[in-house]
């Protein structure tokens, strides 16, 4: 890994008791690239994600962050470094407007001395701004943020931890939930995240998203690296076979063909 990247993991390991949920992880990921962590379930996204979101200490391995070695021990700790990390249920309050959902109690105030006020009018506008900067037109910030669709839903949260000095994102599949157009609208969000300067780590099970927005891959399963490749080191298609398992995928088909050839005799 280069001496410039600002996310490095070097044989981050996770063991409870007898269970390996995570071992020998190294993977890396620089401003202004895209790193994307592949698996189906049981993979260990889910605790990789929770490392690194400081939910869950590794039992073995280093993290380092702008070269310096971190050990987060709490989501506030990461955050506070500038890792952001977006789940699958995006912490949002459907009823509530866009501005609101955007700042979620850190809301820019008005007023001297102890006598605060929200200033709604600046807060309204750095939404729409901050939104604006990741291609997403909101024109009305007051309406509530449950009549967005789920691929701008998804914008919100990135604009917003980009705004609020992330430095690393990570995404836990923001695309797994949508459809084929609305994906598309999550996977420009990230490329706009990427162009923006930030470090992005995106989870998934899908490679055909990973695969035409991500730098570096890493792919896992039952907890082990089954590789860590550059862009240039693989190809689509071998990124699907290694994460399904090349033979398994070879038998599948075969055995999909003897079956489908059945039932045309039939």
């Amino acid at each position: 890994m280069a001496e410039h990247d600002l996310l490095q993991l070097d044989n981050i390991s996770k063991f409870y008791g007898n269970i390996i949920a995570l071992e020998g992880v190294t993977t890396s990921v620089n401003a202004g690239e895209v790193t994307c962590v592949l698996g189906d379930n049981g993979a260990g996204k889910s605790t990789f994600i929770k490392i690194l979101a400081g939910v869950h200490q590794q039992s073995a391995g280093t993290i380092k962050l702008n070269g310096e070695e971190v050990m987060f021990k709490s989501p506030r700790e990461a955050l506070d470094a500038g890792v952001a990390t977006v789940y699958q249920d995006l912490a949002m309050v459907p009823l509530m407007s866009v501005w609101r959902n955007f700042f979620l109690g850190a809301e820019p105030t008005k007023g001297i001395g102890p006598i605060k006020m929200i200033d709604q009018a600046k807060a309204m506008r750095i939404a729409v701004e901050e939104m604006a900067k990741m291609g997403i037109d909101i024109r009305d910030p007051e309406q509530p943020v449950g009549t967005l669709s789920g691929g701008e839903r998804q914008s919100v949260a990135i604009a917003r931890a980009g705004y609020f000095g992330a430095r690393v994102l990570i995404l836990d599949e923001p695309t797994s939930a949508l459809g084929v157009k609305q994906s598309g609208v999550v996977l420009k969000r990230i490329v706009e995240a990427r162009n923006q300067g930030l470090a992005v780590i995106f989870i998934t099970h899908n490679p055909a998203h990973a695969y035409p927005v991500g730098d570096r891959f890493l792919i896992l399963n039952r907890g082990k690296s089954m590789g860590n490749f550059a862009k240039e080191e693989i190809t689509q298609q071998e990124l699907t076979g290694l994460m399904a398992g090349g033979a398994e995928l070879q038998e599948l088909q075969s055995e999909l063909e003897e079956a489908i050839s059945g039932v045309k005799k039939s």
